[in-house]
């Protein structure tokens, strides 16, 4: 009897279907050996300065190794098929040592997919397990271990109770940070376009003004944006150029697992967590025409690499199916661009192209016939030829202004053959250089600048992966991780980070600037590469790190100033009856729960401690999807209307500002002016809209703007902490006390 190794029960089920009688399949279900879990687990050898890992068998997992033991004195050969990556070789490697056998003396087999051809073929062509890949990830865990297990009881005795810190989890962390600082801080910026339809109604942007290069930004206020419409109005135009151009839409390269979590995320909606689960299920092994078999190749991967057999395979489908033009004369191969690609396993495919979708729909769940389809469309469209357009760009000259008007027609469907084309063609009319072009419509439309937007998790996955920072079977988790140690919370496919995060952060960039340092940590991962390629020696980086991190934290424990308020009130909780602590917060004291991170009570408190109470305050707005009452709550942009039954109902509304009524008549056409609300804030505009577009930020008063030409209202406000008065015209800023005098 033969015995095989493998971590997933599901993959061990699946691989025991395509073997005969004289092998046993069994699975250690994940690591069975490991640090652990409740104390350091790494001493420092002192001749050697070696860090030494305590490693053992949990208790879980004793039951499994006896079972594993067992079977191993029966078996002829014992052969290790953990998952092909270095986590795989470190959980073969300690497997091994669990049984008590030399790890170097039992065969490892490696496999992209678990198929009938692809474990005999595995079983013909088994080699010995990678010391250097399993190396690297020791040094891994070791890092990790020691960041988590020094840095986290530091914040916890600083901040507060429930804290942890991580070498990935921390730089990660600044990321969300970082963008919510210029979220934060960005200011709006006003600028205007001029919208103008050519006659056949052609879009057109304005280029050129009195010979003057535009860009987006380039018209600053309502007075030069009218200066422009009367010079544009005034204007004659020809069609003095008609550009035409062939341009090709490449197609896409095959998934990687960063690649597949993001546009997962972006066309199912689907958590970077729930695509992992559910490719895994594909590779492990599902219901197919021919019996329980893995359907998609090894889900974590950074390669873009084809098998030879799959792409020869492919185009045979692609011919077949679409014809010979869609196919090119060679196979595409695809690079890797990122950094630190790790080892060359194969890009995520279907395994066998006769399991098409439609075949798959009848033996697939939901979720898995969704995911198989994006696998399965992306592999054959990244094989066939680009998709071709007819670009045509037009020149619109007057004596004083220029427009281009751009369009483009597919003219070759390509890969759009199969996965159809997202960008529908935007025909332009047949139109003759030197022709005389009228002008249909022009209007003057004024914009602000918006704030960056904060990172979705698809986001931050390609951030981290352009930067470097973690590998495919760490993206997922570490955002999970965040979320659940309530750093982040994730809302509308937002990632916004907690005011803890912004403490933690702010700590940590003070005194243990390298964790958070998004270079330090990408450099880090660049050297575990490197240990696993067996160029440097791991005990040598895990020591350059560990003693001068140890003295950052013994520096800290000293030097850093606590922040932590845990003040007892002599209260119980009313969710969970633990005492009720008062504690400091970047927005001053608040009282919580001190079983804090498992209940989140909390309570508002003045500046001397006292219980603010809170009132709540009813509206007479029904709730449209459960009939009670909505109350009104404040937010971070402002009041809203929120469902009485929360959480149960977690339904919510926009409120109305109150409604003002200015006593300055509207300047542009003398009807009234009142206070109005967008999702922008509220702001003062004309009851004559869509006539008169008249808006200000601030309520005008009946002063006159005295800059040259202008004649508009000024409004009082506060700029940069001095009162001012501005013009809702022209913009233009005077002191108040100039304007007063």
């Amino acid at each position: 009897m033969n015995l095989i190794i493998v971590e997933s029960p599901a993959k061990a089920k699946t691989i025991k279907n395509f073997l005969g009688k004289e092998y046993e399949v069994i699975a250690s279900k994940g690591h069975i050996r490991d640090l652990p879990k409740s104390r350091f687990g790494i001493t420092v050898d002192e001749e050697s300065n070696h860090l030494v890992p305590a490693y053992s068998v949990a208790k879980e997992n004793s039951a499994i190794v006896k079972e594993i033991k067992a079977l191993a004195k029966k078996a002829d050969t014992i052969y290790i098929a953990t998952d092909e990556d270095r986590e795989g070789e470190a959980i073969g490697w300690h497997i091994a040592h669990a049984i008590k056998k030399d790890p170097e003396e039992l065969p490892r087999i490696v496999f992209h997919e678990i198929t009938e051809t692809a474990i005999k073929h595995a079983l013909e062509n088994a080699r010995k397990i990678d010391m250097d890949m399993v190396n690297a990830q020791q040094a891994r865990r070791m890092l990790d271990r020691v960041v988590g297990y020094k840095l986290s009881p530091l914040l916890a005795s600083k901040i507060q109770k429930g804290l942890s810190g991580g070498r990935v989890q921390s730089s990660t962390l600044k990321l969300v940070v970082d963008r919510e600082r210029e979220i934060k801080a960005f200011v709006p910026v006003e600028y205007w376009t001029i919208d103008t339809l050519f006659k056949k109604d052609i879009e057109a942007t304005l280029t050129t003004h009195m010979g003057e290069k535009l860009s987006k930004m380039s018209i600053e206020n309502k007075n030069d944006a009218q200066a422009i419409e009367k010079s544009v109005k005034a204007d004659n135009f020809i069609i003095s150029k008609i550009e035409t151009k062939k341009r090709s839409s490449k197609t896409p390269p095959p998934f990687m697992t960063s690649t597949l979590q993001q546009t997962a995320s972006s066309k199912l909606g689907f958590t970077p967590k729930k695509t992992m689960m559910v490719a895994q299920s594909l590779y492990e092994g599902v219901k197919t025409p021919s019996g329980t078999s893995g359907v998609i190749t090894y889900m974590r991967t950074d390669s873009l690499n084809l098998a030879h057999e799959a792409v020869t395979a492919v185009r045979g489908v692609i011919e077949n199916r679409f014809g010979k033009k869609y196919l090119p004369k060679e196979p595409k191969v695809y690079t890797k661009k990122s950094k630190g690609a790790q080892e060359a396993h194969e890009a995520i495919r279907p395994t066998s192209l006769a399991f098409t979708p439609e075949v798959a729909q009848s033996f697939l769940k939901a979720d898995e016939i969704k995911l198989y389809r994006l696998i399965y469309e992306r592999f054959m469209s990244c094989q066939m030829e680009d998709a071709v357009f007819e670009q045509q760009s037009i020149i619109f000259t007057g004596k004083e202004n220029e427009y281009r008007a751009s369009g483009r027609k597919l003219i070759f469907e390509g890969f759009y053959a199969l996965t159809g084309a997202e960008d529908k063609d935007k025909l332009l009319p047949t139109l003759k250089e030197g022709d005389k072009a009228d002008i249909q419509s022009i209007k003057p439309q004024q914009h602000f600048t918006e704030p960056p937007a904060r990172y979705s998790e698809a986001a931050l996955i390609k951030k981290l992966e352009s930067e470097g920072v973690g590998r495919p079977s760490t993206y997922a988790p570490t955002i999970a991780t965040l979320s659940g140690r309530t750093y982040v919370t994730i809302e509308k496919k937002q990632i916004i980070p907690t005011e803890i995060a912004f403490t933690v952060t702010e700590l940590l960039e003070k005194n243990f600037a390298n964790i958070v340092d998004i270079s330090f940590t990408a450099n880090m991962e660049e050297k575990l590469d490197e240990v696993s390629e067996g160029t440097i020696d791991w005990q040598k980086l895990l020591s350059d790190f560990y003693f001068p991190f140890m003295e950052q934290i013994a520096e800290g424990k000293e030097k850093i100033v606590s922040l932590k308020l845990a003040k007892p009130l002599g209260r119980a909780c009313p969710k969970c009856g633990e005492e009720l602590l008062l504690r400091s917060g970047r927005f001053g004291n608040f009282v919580a729960c001190s079983g804090f991170p498992k209940c989140k009570y909390t309570e508002q408190v003045d500046e001397n401690g006292n219980k603010v109470e809170v009132v709540i305050e009813t509206s007479d707005v029904k709730c449209d999807k459960c009939g009670k009452d909505m109350i009104v709550k404040n937010g971070r942009n402002g009041q809203f209307l929120a469902c009485s039954d929360y959480p149960d109902c977690k339904n919510t509304k926009s409120i109305n500002v109150e409604e003002k009524t200015s006593d300055t008549p509207c300047p542009d056409c003398g009807g009234k002016i009142s206070l109005k609300n967008s999702r922008r804030g509220p702001f003062w505009g004309c009851e004559n809209y869509p006539d008169c577009k008249f808006i200000s930020k601030f309520e005008p008063t009946t002063i006159k703007c005295k800059e040259k030409g202008c004649n508009g209202l000024l409004a009082e406000r506060t700029y940069r902490k001095k009162e001012v008065y501005e013009c809702v015209k022209c913009k233009a800023r005077t002191p108040k006390e100039d304007i007063e005098k």
